[in-house]
């Protein structure tokens, strides 16, 4: 089984900044893809960030410039930088990996981030 366990989630006003982290443990054999979406209240969930296991990395347009996406694969953990955030940002926030020679995919429980105004 994986676990995917997230943190660093909360209440930041408007121009702040958070940094999450999701940690993945468990039996696998290598992460390729790891990823962030979110999903606010009335909206399909959607991609916010990834980074593959060449460093390659891709970025919702509403986001980029603003968060950074990084990973410690000695640690298999995965990284969210949000920067300058908006209100537009509140969401529950999901950590997602792709591993194992099958390519299965794996969801955190997901964290709370809201933005005030």
């Amino acid at each position: 089984q994986v676990q995917l366990v997230e943190s660093g989630g909360g209440l930041v006003q408007a121009g702040g900044s958070l940094r999450l982290s999701c940690a993945a443990s468990g039996s696998f054999a290598g992460v390729n893809v790891m990823a962030w979406y979110r999903q606010a209240p009335g909206k399909q969930r959607e991609l916010v960030a990834r980074i593959f296991s060449s460093g390659n990395t891709n970025y919702a347009d509403s986001v980029q410039g603003r968060f950074t996406i990084s990973r410690d694969n000695a640690l298999n953990t995965v990284y969210l930088q949000m920067n300058t955030l908006k209100p537009d940002d509140t969401a529950v926030y999901y950590c997602y990996i792709v591993a194992g020679y099958r390519g299965t995919g794996y969801w955190g429980q997901g964290t709370q981030v809201t933005v005030s105004s």
